[in-house]
């Protein structure tokens, strides 16, 4: 009896569980802890700023598939469903972000991708140009202009589309630059182009001659003699655009009522 006493007692002791160290316990303990608030339920909504963070860049890569799919296939082709699978992205989301196909084109056509904006025809120090005298202005204005233009390949596929097609999606970039064009008078003459109306249609011919030179350069290389896809002779064609101005405005001070073209001419020649 006392052996079989003794035989359970030892049995006892061999099954009971051992006491953890005070230190592994302690480390059980921050574990768990750390686990319980560093989980993520499985469902649960990203933070907002991540949220933020992929909508931007989403948005981003829709507004990038307008351009491409526009130029690559054209407006009759531009839809929903060609920029959401050129996006990689639902459909859906396209209606969330922007309304619509029409919300989304004009969106991108206030994004900079298709135009270059007002500021980036100033420069980034809007003070300093507006306080240049109206020949430097004009000149630099158009400077800028080319220099924009030429940076957006995908633009100028966008405008030789143009030429051939017009519907409500085309309406939407020609109000686009509508209003661009009425931004730059008055960014560039003011209350002189109305004092002399002839200069609103001596600067419609240069730019729309800068976009019609821009569109044929990407099927051909010599116009005129010059070579439409150098920077060399784009470069001259810049400076003809400031010997125009200096001869339309001289170096008249913002404000001030320019002579005459023909008044200017004289005085620049005989400097």
């Amino acid at each position: 009896m006392t052996r079989n006493a003794d035989r359970s007692a030892e049995q006892s002791r061999r099954t009971r569980p051992k006491p953890s160290p005070p230190h592994a316990v302690e480390a059980t303990s921050a574990e768990r802890a750390a686990a319980r608030t560093s989980a993520v339920p499985a469902g649960a909504a990203a933070p907002p700023a991540a949220r933020e963070r992929n909508r931007s860049e989403t948005a981003a890569r829709i507004l990038a598939a307008v351009g491409e799919v526009l130029a690559r296939d054209g407006f009759r082709a531009l839809g929903v469903n060609a920029v959401a699978k050129h996006a990689g992205v639902d459909k859906v989301l396209i209606y969330r972000y922007f309304g619509g196909m029409p919300e989304l084109l004009k969106a991108w056509g206030e994004s900079g991708r298709f135009w270059p904006g007002v500021d980036e025809l100033v420069g980034e120090d809007r003070a300093a140009f507006f306080a240049l005298p109206l020949a430097e202005r004009y000149a630099r204005f158009f400077v800028h202009f080319i220099d924009g233009l030429r940076a957006r390949p995908l633009t100028l596929e966008i405008m030789a589309a143009e030429v051939g097609e017009r519907n409500e999606l085309t309406a939407i970039l020609e109000t686009e630059r509508e209003e661009w064009g009425a931004a730059a008078g008055r960014l560039l003459g003011g209350d002189v182009w109305d004092r002399r109306p002839a200069l609103r249609g001596i600067t419609l011919l240069l730019v729309a001659g800068v976009q019609y030179l821009l569109v044929r350069s990407r099927t051909i290389r010599l116009f005129g003699g010059l070579d439409i896809r150098s920077d060399r002779d784009w470069d001259a064609l810049k400076g003809a655009v400031r010997e125009l101005a200096i001869d339309l405005f001289g170096d008249v001070p913002t404000g001030a009522v320019p002579a005459s073209p023909r008044a200017t001419s004289r005085r620049t020649r005989a400097r």
